[in-house]
Formats: C-alpha cells, sequence, structure tokens
C-alpha cells in the first residue's frame, strides 16, 4: 500500500459508512481480501435493509398503487402527469426563455442542464407549478427512502445518429448499469414523445431487488476490483450485458417509449439505461434525482432543506463541482454552455452537414 493510502487510511475507514462506492477510488473498498470476507456484500445487503425500514416511514406519501408498481417493477410511470394548462405553459416557457445552460459530453451525446432556482422560477409561473408539484418530489422521497430536497432541474439529452457498434458504446450511459450499491432515486418528466428510436429509457423491471444471485455476482466483481476494465464499474456504478440479467433472476429491460406529459420515478439501483438512437434525436424533460447516504436511521435532517440552500441548490452544485476541479480533485463534467434557449442544439456536436 502507498503511503498517501496509509496516511489517508481513516479517511478510507470512515468513506465506509457513507454513499462512496468507487473500488478504484478507495482502498477499502476496494480491498481483494476484504471483499472476499463480504465486505461489498455485507454493505449491499445493509444498506437495502435500511432503505426498506425508511421507507415504510414514508409510505403515506404514495398511493396503495404506486407503492406496488414500485415493489413489482422499480420504477412509477404516470401518464398525463400534469394539467393540460400548466404542461402548455411549461413547453411555452421552455421554448422561449433563456438560462443559463451547462453541456456535459458523452460519446456523441450532450446532456444539458438549465439552471432553475428560485430566482429564476418567478419569471416562470408554469414551471414553478410543475417543479413545486408535492407528487413528483413524494415519488422521489418514497422511492429513494429519503424525506430529503430533490435535485429538480430542466434536461435536455442531445444526440447524433449513432451506429449499432462503435459510437453508440462510447456514450457510457448506453450500457445497462446500476448507478450505486443503494436504493436511489431519479424523475423524468418528458416534455415531449419518445419514440422507439429517441434514445429511451429502458429499465430491467425488479432490478432494483437484490436476488441471491445478484448478491454473489456483485461479491464476485468486488473481490477482482483491481483487475476491473470498465472505469464505471470501477467506480462502483455496474454494468451488466443483456444476457447476463437471467442467471441473475432478472427479465429483459423495457423502453419506456412515452407521450409527453409522462413522468417515470426509478430506483436507479436497478439495471438501467439510455437507448442509443439511429438517428439525431432532442429529448427534453424535468429532471429529478435524490440520492442520501444509505446508512442513516433516520429520513430527514437533509442539508439541502435548508433555505438557504434549496433556493439555489443548482448553481451551488455546479459551482461545487468547477471548485473541485480547481483544486486538482476530480473535475466537473460540465462546461458552461452560455446563456441562450434550452433547446438550441449543442455547438459541442457538429449536425450533419455542417
Amino acid at each position: 500500500m502507498r503511503l498517501s493510502s496509509v496516511l489517508l487510511s481513516p479517511f478510507y475507514a470512515l468513506q465506509l459508512a457513507s454513499g462512496a462506492k468507487s473500488f478504484a477510488d478507495n482502498p477499502i473498498i476496494g480491498s481483494k481480501t476484504l471483499n472476499r470476507m463480504g465486505l461489498h456484500a455485507k454493505r449491499v445487503s445493509i444498506a437495502m435493509d435500511m432503505a426498506d425500514w425508511r421507507r415504510k416511514s414514508l409510505a403515506r406519501l404514495v398511493t396503495a398503487e404506486q407503492r406496488r408498481e414500485y415493489d413489482e417493477n422499480g420504477f412509477v410511470k404516470i401518464e398525463n402527469f400534469l394539467p393540460p394548462e400548466v404542461f402548455a405553459q411549461v413547453t411555452s416557457e421552455l421554448e422561449n426563455s433563456d438560462f443559463d445552460r451547462y453541456d456535459m459530453l458523452q460519446g456523441t451525446t450532450v446532456t444539458r442542464r438549465a439552471l432553475i432556482d428560485d430566482s429564476d422560477v418567478e419569471r416562470l409561473p408554469g414551471f414553478k407549478a410543475a417543479r413545486n408539484d408535492p407528487r413528483m418530489t413524494n415519488l422521489l422521497r418514497y422511492v429513494s427512502s429519503s424525506d430529503g430536497q430533490p435535485l429538480l432541474v430542466v434536461q435536455v439529452v442531445m444526440a447524433l445518429a449513432s451506429t449499432p457498434s462503435k459510437e453508440a458504446s462510447a456514450d457510457p450511459q448506453t450500457a445497462l448499469h446500476s448507478d450505486t450499491f443503494q436504493p436511489t432515486a431519479k424523475a423524468w418528466l418528458f416534455l415531449k414523445d419518445v419514440g422507439e428510436e429517441d434514445g429511451p429509457f429502458s429499465y430491467v423491471p425488479g432490478s432494483h431487488k437484490i436476488t441471491p444471485q445478484r448478491l454473489l455476482w456483485e461479491q464476485r466483481i468486488s473481490e477482482s476490483a483491481d483487475t476491473i476494465e470498465n472505469k464505471y464499474s470501477a467506480r462502483g456504478s455496474l454494468r451488466v450485458m443483456p444476457h447476463e440479467l437471467t442467471a441473475l433472476g432478472y427479465g429483459q429491460p423495457v423502453k419506456m417509449v412515452v407521450k409527453a406529459n409522462t413522468l417515470i420515478v426509478a430506483d436507479t439501483h436497478g439495471f438501467h439505461a439510455r437507448c442509443p438512437s439511429y438517428k439525431q434525436t432532442t429529448r427534453i424533460e424535468i429532471y429529478g434525482s435524490l440520492r442520501r447516504n444509505p446508512f442513516l436511521p433516520f429520513t430527514g435532517l437533509h442539508v439541502a432543506s435548508l433555505p438557504v440552500i434549496k433556493s439555489q441548490m443548482n448553481r451551488l452544485i455546479i459551482g461545487a463541482m468547477g471548485l473541485r476541479g480547481k483544486l486538482g480533485l476530480k473535475g466537473s463534467p460540465w462546461v458552461k454552455a452560455g446563456l441562450g434557449k434550452a433547446g438550441e442544439w449543442s455547438k459541442r456536436l457538429k449536425q450533419p452537414g455542417a
């Protein structure tokens, strides 16, 4: 073990009681010896049990049908989510307003975030009504098993046409994966129809649950973490091949081909992916996420719920990632794209004929 790792060992040990997931960045989490003794498998099991325990106290936030749908599938889908007049107002506001924008390029796909905090929503009454709809927030809280404050932002996914082999695999989001070892919630309120060829979200129903086969699979991976070739798996976001799913006790992924104004809230501990698109596409949505320390014995006391943080969460997160890069730590994947329309095609992608 390197001297730096020895000196940082107390810090690495403390991370065991957090949501830290990277085998590559933490020599304790990635220890072959400890994982052969069951370290990773035990963290997974405890995190799942704690989430189940916390979620019981949040059952009142959602309907019995939503609880059943989540338990069975790992996601909840609601069509015609917003009232028609609110939905029309939201889409009009996003088409006609300028926003601070940040882009992340992965392969031939740009994911854009249009930052909207409390200082912006007064000029966007439709978006304010959608963002503050308690049904979305409550579903995120129930699925994540945390009564915290979700991140909510306008997101645009812009993809060039890709071929079934090379270009599609360059986008890591098109590989079936689990975000982390713990239950965590993400939401997409789609503002346009998402067709079969529009890079739809896909999900393996029931994969939010840990089967005995899944736990053994994760343990085997953790026992040889130093030989993991995929950098995302090495960082704790495990990739899986479709042909492996049956042996893990699951079925095949389902594509979320949906109409505009459909909300999907999913537990992204389950296996999911963005399907590759073989034509140029633009997908726009209100995106939400909520993830907290999986070992907390309580659901509240979330620092992001403090008014001074809640009111400007989007800009604080982007700013913190930028500061992290300036300090020589892990840099931010987000690049400032300037003021403009949320869905304006990104200059970081070369359009056909350009």
